[in-house]
């Protein structure tokens, strides 16, 4: 009966998940465009045909329609689907690992967010501002909640969680324009945007500053492997603009599941003495 009643949760936390997926993807076509993200309802982008409720399902009605509109039978893109099934598992995966806690509603609350700004990143080459902003107040609001539930934080008081997001979104900042202006000096042109400043600020808002620090390196280390693996494939311009936010996204998502682990497992292989 466990398993049973396992499995259940499961698929309604996955459901919920692509419910949620299928929202970013309003968010991810409809805020660049500066259209509103609550009316009209879902529409095909080319006939602008009102989707009906069975052809609105996640992944499901992708699937049932054949990736192509009902109504003019253009294509709709695959990246539907896929941002739906992914915030499923996401969802998924941070339900396993923390169960039915703030912490969990808390993190699929910030994976949204990194989830639309990496994908309106890679369309556009930039992080809207209506989301950077938002989602810093809403991590700050996040380590209050943790400072209120004493199971989450039990010797972290609210004024020290507070503070901790406020710093991590203050060096998030500081951080990374003074990482933008170097490589800036460095290459003779514009080597970071704005945005991402926004957006490491809002990581550190979620994250304090310490594991802001983690997400940060972890970002740089992995862009930077892919950036030289593209470039040496020749699929990327040594002077052409890489969007960077999909990289910050990837660091705060390894952090906020694993990053008390991998600092811990650097301490003691680095500094076992001081355990």
């Amino acid at each position: 009966m466990e398993i049973v009643f396992n499995f259940i949760v499961s698929a309604i936390v996955f459901v919920f998940g692509t419910a949620i997926g299928s929202f970013l993807n309003v968010v991810i076509y409809r805020i660049p465009a500066g259209l509103s993200v609550l009316w009209p309802p879902s529409r095909c982008p080319k006939c602008l045909n009102q989707l009906k409720f069975y052809e609105n399902v996640p992944v499901l009605g992708w699937l049932w329609l054949r990736g192509r509109c009902n109504h003019c039978r253009s294509r709709i893109s695959a990246r539907y689907p896929l941002v739906e099934a992914a915030t499923g598992l996401l969802f998924l995966l941070v339900f396993w690992q923390f169960g039915a806690t703030v912490q969990t509603v808390g993190l699929w609350a910030l994976f949204s967010w990194l989830l639309a700004l990496s994908a309106i990143d890679c369309d556009t080459m930039t992080l809207p501002n209506v989301l950077t902003r938002s989602g810093l107040v809403a991590g700050l609001v996040f380590q209050v909640a943790k400072g209120l539930w004493p199971s989450l934080s039990p010797i972290a008081s609210v004024n020290y969680l507070v503070l901790d997001g406020i710093a991590g979104a203050v060096a998030g900042l500081w951080l990374f324009d003074t990482i933008g202006l170097t490589g800036s000096i460095a290459l003779g042109q514009n080597a970071m945007g704005a945005g991402d400043t926004k957006l490491a600020a809002l990581m550190g808002a979620w994250l304090g500053w310490k594991h802001l620090l983690l997400a940060g390196f972890i970002a740089c280390a992995v862009g930077a492997f892919a950036g030289g693996g593209a470039i040496a494939a020749g699929w990327l311009d040594r002077r052409q603009p890489m969007p960077f936010g999909p990289f910050l996204a990837l660091g705060a998502a390894i952090t906020a599941l694993w990053g008390e682990a991998i600092l811990s497992t650097y301490w003691q292989l680095f500094f076992p003495n001081l355990g």
